[in-house]
């Protein structure tokens, strides 16, 4: 049964320690270039990229498992007393260039304590130094290693950013293989149009301390390789009615000052007129990724809809 309406604010105005980050991020380096000239001069220059290592408290915190599939690590976290009901599968961001951010891992702890989750983080391979199929036969073989171990319809897809994009795109050739298929999905902040299509998001890229316009356009197109930014196979927000129909419940996240919003709402939208079960969650003045920012209420909150999410069924 679809849920009752399709697009939520959740809050009217940002917190006061969401305002506070955005005038600390705003100050600082950005993650890559804003400037699209500069990023491919900054890839080629750029050391070998390495993933954060998980912080060595969590090895007191959690039940730990570190696994290889397909030459890549992943790393599962559980609460001490054990699995969960619910297992998931989460893609960090990172514009398929960076690897595996600090800020990831204080974001996952926060998704197994407030969601009530066990988890699973691929430590996938990033572009140009790897080519894209690497990540999809990490995801696709992650999620079969969790399927043969745990309950299909018990597992929820997640990722933030281009982990949203990949977590989508993975569910969506699940869908079309026609075997065991995720419960749930959700995306934090995805980014569903590698081409950055919609005009609109031009009204919202002065309030994107983090994200460019231009800048995403070169990253999705080292990303699409050889294939077409377009092609649906790309960008998930064109996957034709009859593929979308297949998809598990969706419920997505994203901050009012993030340029993906707008493909949110015309993919929520996309998703409701195909009989997905889906709903867009919005928070004002919120930046890309907010619920990184973990002490925020924002992100206390986003957890929590999560929890409920799952607790439906």
């Amino acid at each position: 049964m679809l849920s009752d309406t399709s697009i939520e604010l959740r809050s009217v105005k940002p917190s006061l320690t969401m305002r506070l980050v955005k005038w600390i991020i705003s100050r600082r380096k950005p993650v890559f270039p804003h400037d699209a000239a500069d990023l491919q001069p900054y890839l080629d220059s750029r050391k070998p990229p390495q993933d954060v290592p998980m912080p060595a408290n969590f090895e007191q915190k959690f039940i730990v498992e570190q696994w290889e599939a397909e030459g890549q690590k992943l790393v599962t976290l559980h609460p001490k007393s054990g699995p969960t009901e619910w297992h998931m599968l989460y893609f960090h961001g990172g514009g398929f260039v960076l690897p595996m951010f600090k800020e990831h891992w204080p974001l996952a702890e926060e998704l197994v304590r407030q969601a009530g989750v066990s988890i699973t983080l691929p430590l996938y391979n990033v572009v140009p130094e790897n080519h894209y199929s690497a990540a999809d036969k990490l995801a696709d073989a992650a999620f079969a290693k969790l399927a043969a171990d745990h309950h299909p319809e018990k597992i929820v897809i997640n990722g933030d950013s281009a982990g949203g994009h990949m977590a989508l795109s993975l569910a969506l050739r699940l869908a079309k293989a026609g075997g065991p298929q995720p419960g749930k999905l959700v995306l934090f902040a995805p980014w569903l149009d590698m081409t950055m299509a919609d005009d609109a998001m031009r009204e919202v890229e002065p309030h994107d301390i983090m994200l460019k316009i231009a800048t995403l356009r070169s990253c999705g197109a080292i990303w699409a390789d050889d294939r077409d930014p377009a092609s649906a196979e790309c960008s998930p927000l064109y996957a034709a009615p009859e593929e979308l129909a297949k998809l598990p419940p969706t419920r997505i996240f994203t901050g009012r000052h993030d340029l993906f919003i707008i493909d949110s709402r015309t993919f929520t939208h996309k998703l409701r007129d195909a009989g997905v079960d889906a709903k867009l969650y919005e928070y004002e003045g919120a930046p890309h990724v907010y619920m990184a920012v973990t002490p925020t209420r924002e992100a206390k909150d986003t957890f929590a809809l999560v929890r409920q999410f799952l607790g439906d069924g």
